[in-house]
């Protein structure tokens, strides 16, 4: 018997649809070797925003873009016949798009082309950062409020603000810890904002341009990259085992280090320049006796008469054995907050 049925025609190909996202916080033109690869090899490459930041750079790699922007079928139609057709998205996407292809492969009535979305540069850690500098740097500008604030009216903030960090250590609560950091941020960032614009300048009285006295705008400026770099700098130096060849086995060899260092680059008078005396007392008194005691500075306490002397006494003697004393006493008085509250009859705090 002979079969005279016709042959099954093979399936057209189905195509595909790659879509390249890039970060903004990473430079236009630095992409991917597979996104160049992809881009290279693509049938069409299409582009809704003629000012799409990467377009320079892939005209001059030779990749020829086209400024459309197709829906979901005419998208689906222009990868017939095993097309690859490559879309840039704007910065924040084209949900438009998505959502109708989204709708297109639910309905179950057409071919899809592969779908793939393909990363075309990728954020660093710390990229976020960028992100906070750009706000920052609007805010002040717009914001009048900001606008006005200076190193010295926010200084309580950055007390206020590393107080509630400590809390948070002291709490062991991970997602306020990470929402107070992020106030401590804040406040570097605001004053490294602030010191962009420098002090202003002042005429000399009576002498005027003449005498070289006008205005100098900016006057000690310094940005957010001159704080983080100073403080790169600082860290590898005084890191000579990570980045040099200095031996350091135990954590004592790292402050010797760290120690020496310092000592090189303050060149102090004397091992209790440095120290902040605005700081609570307690803390204040550890300070003193840890750099006496490490400095190789003999010297006794003073005696006296009064609790003052008492309570120096007791942070020599935590910081020597390890302890801080203002760490002890705020934990001590989180029980004895408790044990007032108990006796009040409304119960332990929660914290």
């Amino acid at each position: 018997m002979t079969d005279h049925s016709q042959p099954t025609a093979a399936p057209e190909p189905t195509g595909r649809i790659v879509l390249l996202t890039t970060s903004h916080r990473v430079a236009p033109g630095v992409l991917s070797w597979p996104a160049w690869q992809t881009l290279h090899a693509a049938d069409r490459v299409l582009c809704a925003d003629p000012g799409h930041p990467q377009l320079p750079y892939l005209r001059e790699a030779g990749v020829e873009v086209e400024y459309t922007a197709p829906d979901a079928h005419e998208l689906v139609e222009a990868c017939a016949g095993g097309r690859t057709v490559v879309v840039l998205p704007a910065g924040e996407g084209d949900q438009r798009l998505t959502d109708g292809l989204a709708r297109l492969a639910g309905s179950g009535r057409v071919s899809m082309p592969d779908l793939e979305l393909l990363p075309g540069s990728y954020d660093l850690p710390g990229a976020r950062l960028l992100d906070l500098v750009q706000v920052m740097d609007r805010v002040r500008r717009e914001c009048p409020w900001t606008s006005r604030q200076t190193h010295r009216g926010l200084a309580k903030y950055a007390i206020e603000e590393a107080y509630e960090l400590v809390e948070a250590i002291e709490d062991g609560d991970r997602e306020e810890l990470r929402e107070e950091l992020g106030d401590v941020l804040l406040q570097v960032v605001f004053h490294a904002r602030i010191a962009e614009e420098g002090i202003p300048g002042r005429e000399d009285e009576g002498e005027g341009d003449e005498a070289g006295g006008a205005d100098e705008e900016g006057l000690g400026a310094f940005s957010i990259d001159d704080v983080a770099g100073a403080l790169v700098q600082k860290l590898i130096h005084r890191h000579p085992h990570v980045f040099g060849d200095a031996p350091a086995d135990t954590p004592e060899d790292v402050h010797a280090h760290w120690q020496r260092t310092k000592a090189v680059e303050k060149q102090r008078e004397s091992v209790t320049d440095g120290i902040p005396v605005g700081q609570p007392g307690l803390a204040l008194a550890a300070k003193l006796a840890g750099r006496a005691r490490t400095g190789g500075v003999a010297v006794e306490l003073p005696r006296g008469d009064g609790i003052g002397y008492e309570l120096l006494e007791l942070a020599a003697r935590a910081e020597a054995e390890g302890v801080d004393p203002e760490t002890a006493l705020r934990a001590a008085a989180r029980v004895y907050r408790d044990a007032i509250r108990v006796a009040e009859g409304v119960g332990a705090a929660t914290e």
